[in-house]
């Protein structure tokens, strides 16, 4: 029986009875209500779960080995966006259960400098016995922030003295500039330049930044200031390349970006070349890049005229005529991995699951001798890779004959057999490469980078970003904050004779990060 119903037989008054059946209604209208909240919490918690789970093995399935480079890294960045979100989202629908699983936090690079906040309790006096606190240590947290660009101008004041007697003005002299009587300081340009090389921002996105913070930068006055950076930096970008020619054993590749037409409003390919130093050899490494208006092999061998010695190349023809009567052709193992992969991927095939496998032991044995000199490499290469290498061959030959002809598999297969010669090579040697990843490395920012730019303004363009592309490259590759280094080589540019010119190049100061 309703309890309610029993205390109504009984005498109780009428009024206060009332106020009980109000009393018990309301607490019966709010548990509802609080079952219905929390009905709507489990279903929406259940369902971030199991978003949760999706994404996680989205990240890490077998679809993300499928992107291109570029695409898999837009990729990443999303769903690593997609989870901080979804884990927010349930630590909000259940902050006291849910406790949110951190990663050891990374230490802040010391050098960078420290704001001291300092947070004392409201009083020295203990609030439950009004007796002085004594300071028994410290809690200490840091958290990384950031200024955006921040502009100052520097104020030069030169004082004129006068000699009565020989009626003479003294003062102390303008220092040369990279640009003579400019309002732009070497810091300023160097900025400008490392936004629109580095970051790939288009001068008016340059122009926008500043007047953000209420610097008026026309577009005309940076460009302007991009091309006499241009020329002041193109003797360096050729003693680049030359101390680039010297080097035994070189890596080669080339990207295609688009030229625009004056004349016809319209544009047409042109090609950035690429070309780096051995990621073997002694010495600092070097990248160039070399930017032509075809992908006609006559341009790399206008490049490399005269030099002789090992390179690292794709299977594209331009360069076969090269091989004849000079360099000395290596191919690259990750091209030929990349064919198996791309067949594994489509159909699963066993025979190209086999090929990775025993690509993959190759990779492991240069993995087993990365810290060793040359000497002890080619020892190590001797010993295992030349057997692995001798029974992938016959392997290959073996399986050939079992897979019909023109298969994506017999044509990989057939590719990985045309190339065998030059493939081999690197096994025979303790300083050559055993792919051609280092060059794709360098290349990879400019590829992704062009979709913001789009387009060459003109052949003239095309080479003067070649030329500084070459020098910021190669300052990364020598561990130097390349807006750093170019701030620092503009200020001594303009006085630098060019006996000196070496004492400039973005790895003579390698040590000053």
């Amino acid at each position: 029986m309703d309890p309610l119903d029993e205390l109504a037989r009984t005498d109780i008054d009428p009024a206060l009875l009332a106020q009980v059946r109000a009393l018990v209604a309301q607490q019966q209208a709010e548990l509802q209500q609080r079952d219905a909240v929390l009905a709507e919490k489990d279903f929406k918690i259940t369902a971030l779960t199991h978003e949760l789970a999706y994404y996680r093995r989205v990240r890490f399935g077998k679809a993300s080995e499928e992107l291109a480079g570029e695409q898999r890294l837009l990729f990443e960045e999303t769903v690593e966006m997609d989870l901080a979100a979804i884990e927010e989202e349930l630590e909000g629908q259940a902050p006291a259960a849910r406790q949110r699983k951190r990663a050891g936090r990374q230490s802040l690079p010391p050098e960078l400098p420290r704001i001291e906040h300092r947070h004392e309790p409201a009083s020295c006096q203990c609030g439950q016995c009004g007796a002085d606190l004594v300071k028994i240590g410290e809690d200490v947290s840091e958290q990384l922030d950031v200024e955006p660009a921040r502009f100052f101008v520097h104020r030069h004041i030169r004082p004129q003295y006068a000699c009565r007697p020989c009626e003479t003005v003294t003062a102390a002299p303008i220092p040369a500039a990279v640009i003579d009587g400019g309002m732009a300081a070497v810091g300023l340009l160097a900025w400008i330049a490392a936004c629109k090389y580095l970051d790939h921002l288009p001068l008016y996105r340059i122009e926008q930044i500043a007047a953000r913070q209420g610097v008026p930068l026309a577009r005309s006055t940076l460009a302007a200031w991009i091309g006499r950076i241009g020329v002041a930096l193109q003797p360096l970008a050729d003693r680049l390349a030359e101390l680039l020619r010297q080097h035994a054993c070189l890596h080669a590749d080339e990207t295609p970006v688009r030229q625009l037409d004056p004349g016809s409003g319209k544009t047409h390919s042109a090609y950035l070349w690429a070309y780096r130093s051995g990621v073997l050899d002694a010495g600092p490494p070097i990248v160039v890049f070399d930017y032509q208006t075809s992908r006609a092999g006559a341009h790399a061998r206008a490049f490399l005229h005269g030099w002789r010695g090992h390179l690292m190349v794709d299977d594209y023809a331009g360069y076969k005529a090269m091989f004849t009567d000079g360099p000395i052709e290596l191919a690259c193992l990750a091209h030929i991995r990349r064919k198996f992969f791309d067949v594994h991927a489509a159909s699963g095939s066993p025979v190209a699951g086999e090929a990775l496998r025993r690509i993959a032991e190759l990779y492991a044995i240069e993995q087993q001798g990365a810290g060793l000199d040359p000497p002890g490499r080619i020892a190590l290469r001797q010993q295992l890779a030349m057997p692995a290498l001798a029974e992938l061959h016959a392997w290959l030959l073996a399986s050939r004959r079992t897979i019909a002809v023109g298969s994506a598999t017999g044509k990989a297969i057939d590719h990985a057999l045309k190339r065998w010669p030059a493939l081999q090579r690197y096994a025979g040697s303790g300083s050559l490469p055993i792919d051609n990843n280092p060059v794709e490395n360098a290349i990879r920012p400019i590829a992704i980078g062009k979709k913001n730019w789009l387009f060459a303004g003109s052949e003239r363009a095309g080479r003067r970003a070649a030329a500084i592309q070459s020098l910021f490259a190669t300052a990364k590759l020598n561990g130097l904050d390349p807006a750093r280094w170019l701030a620092d080589t503009l200020a001594k540019l303009p006085t630098c004779p060019n006996s000196r010119i070496d004492s400039l190049l973005p790895f003579a100061n390698s040590t000053q990060a």
